[in-house]
């Protein structure tokens, strides 16, 4: 099936629909006007301007701020796309009115300056000298909108948060809230893989080593030269000294290495922690009347769907929009196992011109009609709309049981015990490569073989087709014979023909178990941890304790005569590193009696047709 913006009722106008009827009246130029602007430290950032070619009067300019190169030179003769990471924005929004501003962030592209952390608060002050310059020039009207993938899309949520008034909307679009939890440390467990993969692209692309850059998918083509020189540098001697610069740069696995509790600060340097490069801590900056739009998906990374789903609690006195479709991080993939292609349909293009227009143009859009939130239903394979966050507030409780059964009755007192593997993995098709720029196009399709190895505990048949959406939980009552453990749980349908899919996880680092309330600048709904130093503490071996282990959200349809089930691991060797090293502990779940563990999971009964 596809993902559509036509499947299903949830839009009155759908984002398809308002693009394919919003009118076009101006041309892309060939090229854009490139130049230096030199920020309050000296610092030279390199910009593009994208301006409509046949536009007289003022226009709203959007704000891309990368450190993906704003632009490729292409060698001579060469072909390709020159704007690989901001083309889809370029194109859609330049032809309909709007100017767009590509900066390559200091440090790298052909800007100067050396990176001193990853989304470093010097760049949220060097977006706003940016700004400063975009609404003083004449072709400016004096609003200004910011979106971007990844990287770029948190980079709007600093723009907007230095409170600079000609900001006006921003969509942050497969964008973290909190580098931390979202993003390298999930449940407080470090991804191993991350850091390091990361840090080869970023190499690859900083230092311009292009034998190393061709080594990701998004940068195959052997026609791109290196970042382009902007305009007031033809035999690129400028570009050369920056990128002489760019050798100073952080490197990721050192530098996240740092930051194994949040919120601690470096050992030199007490104003900096992992607050310093997550947007929530700087919310308070980000002015009511900023419109957001919020974009991910149910298989994007470690977190970034938590980031969106924050993102959209927090910021409830702003005008927020929450979209999560069946993606991968920057829906690069359709990750449904139903999918027809696996080429993503959705017309987020048209959602992000819809957005721009209604919020900076004041065109009659329709979207103050609206629901506030839009999510892809996986196996029912439509889209829906809700009021709120989430949409279905009912929980029910299947309790762990003898035999590896999952009832709705706790029934009577026992334990069940694995010992964790070590070896074990959950894979390379995962949610967890397209993050550090992996190449990924099917995913977890070797699960049944894999969870099998796992412990786990299973349902009875449903009588009817259940919609699970939201965040589910595994509230365990567990015991570890070490004083530290990571805990992964699994969920999955067992469908009637024996068929295991993957349907989402949870991680949690034991040492972090403990809950606290959720601050206003990071509004949840399922169990905060606060991951500092001063809330952690060792399990005493052996001793049973309550740990309420959060899933990953996720909208998924099981199908009557499907059975649900929990899965349980103590590591990942593909990905997170041990807890504790090279000691893997034996694991013990109390259930039934008084001590009755149990997954929680926000379902509802839904007529679906059979998938053709």
């Amino acid at each position: 099936m596809s993902d559509r913006d036509q499947t299903g009722a949830a839009w009155r106008l759908s984002p398809a629909a308002y693009a394919e009827a919003r009118a076009v009246p101006f041309s892309l130029p060939e090229a854009p006007v490139s130049r230096y602007l030199t920020m309050r430290d000296g610092c030279r950032i390199a910009i593009d301007v994208w301006r409509p070619e046949g536009a007289t009067e003022p226009l709203p300019a959007i704000l891309i701020l990368t450190p993906y190169y704003r632009r490729f030179r292409l060698r001579e003769g060469g072909s390709g796309d020159a704007i690989p990471n901001a083309g889809k924005f370029v194109r859609t929004l330049v032809p309909r009115g709007y100017a767009v501003v590509v900066a390559d962030v200091r440090g790298t592209g052909a800007s100067f300056g050396t990176r001193d952390s990853f989304r470093s608060p010097r760049e949220r002050e060097d977006s706003r000298e940016i700004a400063d310059w975009v609404v003083a020039q004449p072709w400016s009207d004096g609003q200004l909108g910011a979106t971007g993938i990844s990287y770029p899309g948190a980079a709007s949520d600093f723009l907007a948060s230095t409170g600079h008034p000609a900001v006006k909307a921003i969509a942050p679009l497969f964008a973290v809230w909190d580098t931390y939890a979202d993003n390298y440390y999930p449940g407080g467990i470090l991804l191993k893989q991350l850091a390091a993969s990361y840090d080869a692209l970023m190499v690859a692309m900083d230092h311009d080593r292009r034998d190393l850059l061709r080594n990701y998918v998004y940068y195959a083509n052997p026609d791109l030269a290196g970042p382009h020189p902007v305009d007031e540098d033809p035999d690129g001697t400028l570009l050369a000294a920056a990128l002489r610069e760019h050798l100073g740069n952080f490197r990721q696995p050192d530098f996240m290495g740092e930051f194994r509790f949040r919120e601690e600060p470096l050992p030199y340097d007490p104003s900096f922690s992992s607050a310093s490069f997550s947007p929530y801590s700087v919310r308070g900056g980000i002015r009511p009347d900023v419109a957001v739009l919020a974009v991910s998906g149910w298989m994007d990374g470690a977190g970034y769907a938590n980031g969106a789903i924050s993102r959209f609690l927090t910021l409830r006195d702003n005008p927020v929009h929450l979209i999560l479709g069946p993606w991968d991080h920057g829906a690069r993939c359709n990750v449904s196992p139903w999918r027809e292609s696996r080429d993503p349909q959705f017309a987020l293009p048209g959602a992000l011109l819809r957005f721009f227009d209604h919020y900076l143009m004041r065109r009659p859009t329709g979207l103050e009609a609206e629901a506030p939130v839009h999510y892809f239903s996986l196996h029912a394979e439509e889209w829906r709309a809700a009021p709120s966050w989430p949409p279905i507030e009912t929980v029910q409780r299947l309790h762990l049981a003898a035999e590896g059964a999952l009832c709705s009755e706790a029934g009577a007192a026992g334990e069940d015990s694995t010992q964790a593997d070590f070896a074990w993995g959950s894979g390379e098709g995962t949610r967890y490569e397209r993050i550090a720029g992996i190449n990924s196009t099917t995913y977890y399709a070797d699960w049944a073989e894999r969870e099998a190895k796992l412990a786990g505990w299973t349902s009875a048949p449903l009588d009817r087709d259940m919609e699970m959406t939201g965040h589910g939980l595994a509230d365990l009552w567990l015991a570890a014979s070490e004083p530290d453990a990571a805990l992964l749980v699994y969920l999955s349908e067992v469908e009637a023909d024996g068929t295991v899919r993957y349907v989402t996880e949870g991680l949690l680092r034991a040492l972090h178990r403990r809950e606290s309330p959720a601050p206003e600048a990071y509004r949840t709904t399922w169990p905060f941890r606060s991951f500092r130093r001063e809330d952690a503490a060792p399990l005493v071996p052996g001793k049973a304790e309550r740990i309420r282990i959060p899933l990953l959200p996720t909208s998924w349809v099981f199908r009557k005569g499907s059975r649900i089930r929990l899965s349980l691991a103590g590591g990942d060797s593909d990905h997170a590193v041990q807890v504790p090293h090279g000691r893997p502990p034996r694991l013990t779940v109390l259930r039934g009696g008084e001590s009755a563990s149990a997954l929680e999971l926000p379902l509802r009964p839904v007529e679906v047709p059979p998938i053709p």
